[in-house]
C-alpha cells in the first residue's frame, strides 16, 4: 500500500465520525443499520483468506446499504475506506467520487480530496492527484498532518508528470532459461569478474510438509558462449527447509551473507542456527570448494529488530543492510544501516544512515557498488513515482552521502521497483520483475543502466600467491593502498587451499601491492589503472620468497624523482611494510641494493644507485627505528639489469623498452643472515 494510504483499522472510524456525528442523509433505516453492521464487521471477524479484519464483509453489507438507497454518501465514504484498505484503489476511487457528486459539501469535514489524490498518485493518474490535493490544501479542517502529506502528493505527482515527458532508455532483457523458471526468482548477487550469479527462488520443497513454498539459494555460472548455465541450488548446509534470501557475496565469491528468519520462539533459526530475534544476518564462507556451515553473523548487527538484505563492500570491511523496526507506530518503516568489520573479525555496531538517505518511510534493497562510493536502493520516502523506486546516491570525499536520484521513467513506475542490482563495470543493472513475456512470475532481468546512473567503472585483478622455490600455494595476506591518499582500499587473504585470489578495483588509480605470509619475504608490486587497456581484469601472480632464499625482492613502491636520490613521500607504504618485516623478524639482516639502467653514464649511474639505496637506508633507522648493525646499502649501477640492452633491442615497441627500463631501474633487499 503506498504511503499516503496508510489506513488502519482505527483510523476508519475516526474520520469516519467527521460524517457520523450530524444526522445520516438517507431517510431509510434499512440502509443506515446495514452501514452501521458494516461499521462493526472488521472487528467483529476476520476475514477466512487474509486473518486481517473483514472489510470484505462490511463492503458485502455496505453494497446492500447502497442498494436501499442510492444516494446514501456517507455509506460510500465507508465502503471508499474499506476498499482503500483491501488496495482496491479504482473501487475506492468510484466511492469517493459518488460521494462528492452527491454531496460536495460534505468534505468541508473530512478528508475525500486528500484520499482521492492519493489514490490516483497510486493508480499513476498525476494530473488528477495535483487537482485534488490543490483542492484540499484549501480545506480550512485540514490537519497539519494532512496537508504536510498534500503538499508531498504534489511534489510527486509533478515529478511523474516530468519524468513521463523525459523517459530514460530502458530496454529490460529476461536473463533467460538458465536462470529464471516458472518459480519467483528475485535479489541477485553478483561476484566482482561478472561470472557466478547467486540469487532467490522461491519452490515448493519436497523436504516441507504439504510441499509448502520456501525460499533458497541457487547459482549460474557465465560461460564462454555469452549464456548463463542452468542454476544449480546451494549445498544442503547452506539451503535448508527454513527460508533463506536475501544473498550478498563476496568479490571473489567465497563469503556469502544472508537472512534467515525464527520460529514462533524468536531464537531458533533452523539446522542448529539460532539468532537474536526476528530476522537475522548469517555468515558462511567457502573453502577449497566447500562452504562451512552458516553461524550467526559476529558482532553488533544482529538485534531484536530484523535485519535483512545485506551488501557487502568490495573490500569486504563495510556491510550496508536494512533494518526493520518492530513494535506500535512504526509504520512499516525500515532504514539503512552500515557496519564496519573489526580487527577481531567481529561486525562493529550498526549506524543508521543520515537522513539524507533514510525517511520516515521504508528504505530497502540496499546495493553498495565495487566502487565503494555508488549506494543504490529502494525507498517509499523520497519523492518518485508513487511507490516504492529505485534511487542513487554518492559520496563525497569526505565520506557523506549525497542527495538521492531518482532513477527515473521507465526505470521506476506506479508500482514497486526494488532489488536492483549493478555490474562492477557499472554498464549493466540487474533488477526482479513480474512483467509479461517472462518465464512466470517474477524473473531476473538486465539492462543497460543511463550514463548519468554509472558508478566508477570496477576492473578486477586476480591470481594466485605461492612459494617461488616449491611452487606450492600460500594463503597470503595483502592489502592494496592508493599511492595518491595512502588509503589502504583492500585487505583480504589467499584461499587457503589454492592460494587464489580476487578483489575489485576502481579505475583512474594507482596501486601499491604488499603481501605477507610467515616465514617469506614481504612481496610487493605496483599498478597503474589511470588508463585502462580496455580489458576487465588483469592477473597477477605472486611468487614469494621463503626466508631461507638469496633471492632479491623488489621493493617495487619506492620511489624517486628521475635523477635523483630523495625518496618521495608515496614510498612511506612500502617502507613501513619492510619495517614491519623486520620487526617481526628481528634475527634477520639485510642489504639493501640498487640499481640503474644502462642508459647514461656509467660512473654517475653507480653514485645514483649507491646514493638511492642508501637514502632507504637512512630511513629505516631514522623514521622507523631499525638498529643499523641489521642494514647494510650497496649500489650496483647498471651492472645487473632484469633485461639486457640485447633483449630490449628486440621489443617491438617503445612502451615495451621504456617498461623494461623502469625494470631496470629498482630497489631491492637480500636477506643476508
Amino acid at each position: 500500500m503506498p504511503k499516503f494510504l496508510l489506513v488502519f483499522f482505527s483510523l476508519v472510524f475516526l474520520n469516519f465520525s467527521f460524517y457520523s456525528q450530524f444526522r445520516y442523509s438517507t431517510k431509510s433505516k434499512k440502509a443506515i443499520k446495514l452501514l452501521e453492521a458494516a461499521q462493526k464487521a472488521p472487528g467483529q471477524t476476520l476475514d477466512p483468506k487474509t486473518r486481517q479484519p473483514n472489510y470484505r464483509e462490511g463492503i458485502l453489507l455496505l453494497e446492500q446499504s447502497l442498494k436501499k438507497d442510492p444516494n446514501f454518501w456517507e455509506a460510500h465514504i465507508l465502503s471508499a475506506q474499506f476498499n482503500e484498505n483491501l488496495n482496491n484503489y479504482k473501487q475506492a476511487i468510484f466511492h469517493y467520487e459518488s460521494a462528492l457528486q452527491i454531496n460536495p459539501e460534505h468534505s468541508r469535514y473530512g478528508s475525500t480530496h486528500y484520499y482521492l489524490s492519493a489514490l490516483y498518485l497510486a493508480e499513476a493518474e498525476y494530473e488528477k492527484a495535483l487537482k485534488y490535493a490543490d483542492v484540499f490544501m484549501k480545506n480550512p479542517n485540514a490537519s497539519e498532518e494532512f496537508l504536510r502529506n498534500a503538499k508531498e502528493i504534489k511534489q510527486h505527482a509533478s515529478f511523474a508528470i516530468n519524468a513521463l515527458k523525459n523517459p530514460k532508455n530502458f530496454n529490460p532483457i529476461n536473463a533467460g532459461n538458465g536462470i529464471n523458471t516458472a518459480d519467483p526468482e528475485y535479489y541477485p548477487t553478483i561476484t566482482v569478474d561478472g561470472k557466478t550469479l547467486l540469487f532467490t527462488r522461491s519452490i515448493a520443497d519436497n523436504r516441507v510438509k504439504g510441499y509448502q513454498e520456501q525460499e533458497d539459494f541457487f547459482v549460474s555460472n557465465w560461460d564462454k558462449i555469452n549464456n548463463w548455465q542452468k542454476a544449480i541450488p546451494m549445498a544442503s548446509n547452506v539451503n535448508t527447509i527454513n527460508n533463506e534470501g536475501a544473498p550478498t557475496i563476496s568479490a571473489d565469491g567465497k563469503s556469502l551473507i544472508f537472512v534467515a528468519c525464527s520460529d514462533e520462539t524468536g531464537t531458533y533459526y533452523g539446522e542448529n542456527r539460532y539468532g537474536k530475534g526476528s530476522c537475522d544476518l548469517f555468515y558462511t564462507k567457502k573453502i577449497g570448494g566447500k562452504w562451512i556451515n552458516p553461524i550467526n553473523l559476529p558482532g553488533g548487527v544482529n538485534s531484536s529488530h530484523w535485519e535483512s538484505q545485506p551488501s557487502l563492500s568490495a573490500d569486504g570491511q563495510t556491510l550496508y543492510f536494512v533494518r526493520g523496526l518492530r513494535g506500535k507506530n512504526t509504520n512499516g518503516n525500515s532504514d539503512i544501516y552500515v557496519s564496519h568489520l573489526q580487527s577481531d573479525g567481529n561486525w562493529g555496531s550498526a549506524l543508521r544512515l543520515s537522513d539524507v538517505i533514510n525517511t520516515a518511510f521504508a528504505e530497502e534493497s540496499v546495493c553498495i557498488h565495487p566502487d565503494g562510493k555508488t549506494l543504490y536502493f529502494a525507498s517509499r520516502g523520497h519523492i518518485g513515482m508513487g511507490g516504492s523506486d529505485l534511487f542513487i546516491s554518492k559520496m563525497d570525499a569526505n565520506g557523506n552521502w549525497g542527495k538521492p536520484v531518482n532513477l527515473g521513467y521507465p526505470i521506476n513506475t506506479k508500482f514497486d521497483e526494488n532489488s536492483l542490482l549493478v555490474s562492477p563495470i557499472g554498464d549493466v543493472a540487474f533488477f526482479a520483475s513480474d512483467r509479461t513475456g517472462g518465464f512466470g512470475d517474477l524473473d531476473i532481468y538486465y539492462f543497460e543502466l543511463p550514463l548519468e546512473y554509472r558508478p566508477t567503472k570496477t576492473l578486477y585483478f586476480d591470481g594466485n600467491v605461492f612459494d617461488q622455490v616449491s611452487k606450492s600455494a600460500l594463503p597470503g595476506h595483502f592489502q592494496l593502498t592508493d599511492i595518491e591518499s595512502g588509503e589502504i582500499v583492500i585487505i583480504s587473504d589467499a584461499d587457503k587451499i589454492d592460494g587464489s585470489f580476487m578483489v575489485a578495483l576502481p579505475v583512474n588509480k594507482e596501486y601499491a601491492i604488499q603481501v605477507t605470509h610467515a616465514g617469506y619475504a614481504p612481496y610487493s608490486i605496483n599498478f597503474n589503472l589511470k588508463i585502462p587497456d580496455g580489458s576487465d581484469h588483469y592477473h597477477i601472480d605472486i611468487p614469494m620468497n621463503p626466508l631461507t632464499s638469496s633471492t632479491e625482492n623488489v621493493l617495487a613502491n619506492i620511489f624517486f624523482d628521475l635523477g635523483k636520490s630523495t625518496l618521495r613521500k608515496e614510498s612511506a607504504i612500502e617502507l613501513k611494510t619492510l619495517a614491519s618485516f623486520l620487526s617481526r623478524n628481528p634475527t634477520i639482516k639485510i642489504e639493501l641494493g640498487g640499481h640503474t639502467d644502462s642508459r647514461g653514464n656509467e660512473a654517475d649511474n653507480l653514485l645514483l644507485s649507491t646514493e638511492r639505496a642508501k637514502a632507504v637506508y637512512d630511513y629505516l633507522i631514522a623514521n622507523e627505528r631499525i638498529s643499523k648493525e641489521r642494514l647494510s646499502f650497496k649500489g650496483y649501477g647498471k651492472t645487473q639489469p632484469i633485461f639486457s640492452d640485447k633483449i630490449i633491442e628486440t621489443m617491438k615497441t617503445s612502451e615495451e623498452k621504456e617498461i623494461a627500463h623502469q625494470k631496470n631501474r629498482r630497489t631491492v633487499y637480500k636477506i643476508i643472515k
